[in-house]
């Protein structure tokens, strides 16, 4: 992995390698089996809008049992997501580990497991939303 897009990730460890069966959003959903995004080409749940907005994020992760969370500190019964975005256009996903750090998927690279605020910049815009959910 090259970090010349992250240039603020310094504290990171490569958890998996390169592949293209999934992305950053279905990894940040639980899912390591399909590429999700809302282009009607790639996977996209049924009855959520079908649009890259923030909005039909919020759908998306609302939807799937999510609501939005004011930090991102450990909560011992709740996982956490960031949504990341340039202006109103996401870009990626990343969920909290149990002891902190975030684990993302970088597009068609690795999985990492990072700080979360490392990966804020040029490549993935900032932090907009932060949703959990509950441990069950």
């Amino acid at each position: 992995m090259s970090t010349q897009f992250f240039p603020n990730l310094t504290d990171f460890a490569l958890t998996s390698p390169r592949t293209t069966a999934y992305n950053c959003i279905a990894w940040a959903c639980g899912d390591n089996t399909k590429w999700w995004w809302p282009d009607g080409l790639m996977y996209w749940p049924p009855n959520i809008r079908c649009d890259d907005t923030v909005h039909a994020f919020d759908d998306l992760f609302i939807s799937g049992g999510a609501f939005e969370v004011a930090n991102e500190s450990v909560e011992l019964d709740v996982v956490k997501i960031a949504l990341f975005a340039k202006g109103d256009k996401p870009t990626h996903a990343a969920r909290q580990l149990p002891l902190g750090k975030w684990t993302s998927k970088l597009g068609k690279l690795e999985d990492i497991s990072h700080q979360l605020r490392e990966i804020e910049g040029e490549s993935y815009g900032n932090v907009v939303r932060l949703y959990g959910v509950k441990i069950r």
